[in-house]
């Protein structure tokens, strides 16, 4: 297929691509990117506010956190619903409105006094804003627009989510560390517009909207699948897909992963890793800052896992990711906390980070086919109750004990339990497929 081909229908903007070359499937996924991570950029938002919080409010670190765990859960809760959305609504709709509603929390913030508007601003409007994209998103943009390199795709995507919850935080620490924790969102609002704009203008739903078939197919465009013919039946889509998914094991166990991935990734690095590293002399600004290294040598690890995901056994990658995180999580409590030892953490933490995402993506694209978006979403919810688990446990250490250390340590334990645990899954039979959807 020739990707410098004008597509007949395709539109004054994909058509400037085509004739330059560019297949449009890339431009979708430039436009996920950067909706991903200014998206996770405000998810890692509350890894700087729980200090400024308590400052100003005397909110206690356990009410905080408990709060943002609500966003977690929801995050997760709604991607398979998410999913279904984008099935009968297309993409470029969701993630506008999930951008929106992003907005309208971080908007609310600025005015918020007492803990309550905390739980519903940042628990519930910023959790079902998240929860609308999350990493559904670009799940279903790599498996609608791409045929070949899909696996480095949604290594790429998943890159962006991790990178921006941890890249925009020495950002937001630096401008609230100066100017207040209020500027920090307001930076956050600007990039959140800046992304709607870019969906609106750029985001297309299916290959076969601009005249096109996937990146790397040979066949023609095939056509999109007939929506449900209600709206409670799109919604009791991702009902019947769980159902049919509960009966395999290998669900069970992706499941159960990725719930120790959450806990052990943004529920409680991402969350407490700031007011750790507070707890033992080190400034927020640079404790964000070593949490940029972490997404620095994420996106790499991330983009890397994408890469072997389309070569090598996915359950074999998974083990040593698994592996590697716990065993960097044990070490982490045992140090002293210097730049030298915390750099070591960073390193061998971030290339394990969320290179989990696309060999988790890639044995459920093959075990549950045109119902992978779907399934994935309730895969990525349990990762999401494990963040919310992780995310409350890791407040309720440092209030109980007076140290995050404990809830560091049961984590790396938890993510050698799931690298054993991975390796029962059996590698799927394309005759064992659940059939395609409908």
């Amino acid at each position: 297929m020739s990707t410098a081909t004008v597509p007949a229908r395709s539109g004054a903007i994909p058509t400037f691509f085509a004739r330059r070359g560019i297949h449009y499937g890339w431009v979708v996924a430039g436009v996920t990117f950067l909706t991903m991570l200014v998206t996770a950029g405000a998810v890692g938002a509350p890894g700087v506010l729980i200090g400024p919080l308590q400052a100003e409010f005397g909110w206690a670190t356990s009410d905080i956190s408990s709060a943002f765990a609500i966003r977690l859960v929801l995050f997760g809760l709604l991607g398979p619903f998410a999913a279904a959305f984008m099935n009968r609504f297309g993409v470029r709709r969701v993630a506008a409105v999930a951008l929106s509603l992003i907005a309208a929390g971080v908007l609310g913030s600025f005015a918020m006094t007492t803990l309550w508007q905390l739980f519903l601003l940042w628990g519930v409007v910023v959790g079902f804003g998240t929860g609308l994209t999350a990493m559904v998103l670009g799940a279903t943009v790599a498996t609608r627009w791409f045929s070949a390199r899909r696996g480095l795709v949604v290594g790429l995507l998943t890159a962006s989510t991790a990178t921006g919850q941890l890249v925009f935080l020495p950002l937001l620490a630096s401008l609230t560390e100066r100017i207040g924790w209020r500027s920090a969102l307001g930076f956050v609002l600007f990039m959140l517009l800046v992304a709607a704009l870019v969906v609106l203008l750029l985001m297309r739903d299916r290959p076969s909207d601009v005249g096109l078939a996937a990146y790397g197919a040979t066949g023609p465009a095939p056509a999109a699948p007939p929506a449900p013919a209600t709206f409670m039946a799109m919604l009791a889509s991702p009902l019947v897909a769980l159902r049919e998914a509960a009966g395999s094991r290998i669900f069970w166990v992706l499941f159960g992963t990725f719930f120790v991935c959450g806990a052990s990734t943004n529920g409680l690095v991402q969350t407490h890793f700031v007011s750790l590293c507070g707890d033992f002399g080190m400034a927020p600004v640079a404790a964000a800052g070593m949490l940029a290294v972490i997404g620095i040598f994420d996106f790499a690890g991330t983009v890397g896992s994408g890469w072997l995901s389309d070569r090598y056994d996915s359950r074999k990658l998974l083990f040593w990711y698994y592996g590697l995180r716990g065993l960097s999580l044990i070490y982490l409590p045992f140090t002293s906390f210097s730049f030298y030892e915390l750099s070591i953490f960073a390193v061998l933490y971030g290339l394990d980070w969320v290179a989990t995402v696309p060999p988790t993506v890639k044995l459920a694209a093959d075990r549950f086919g045109e119902k992978a978006n779907l399934v994935f979403g309730w895969i990525f919810a349990g990762h999401q109750l494990g963040a919310a688990f992780a995310a409350w446990g890791g407040g309720f250490s440092r209030t109980a004990y007076q140290s995050y250390l404990p809830a560091f340590f049961i984590a790396g334990v938890l993510c050698l339990v799931a690298a054993l645990a991975i390796l029962a899954v059996r590698e799927p039979r394309q005759e064992a497929l659940v059939p395609a959807a409908a």
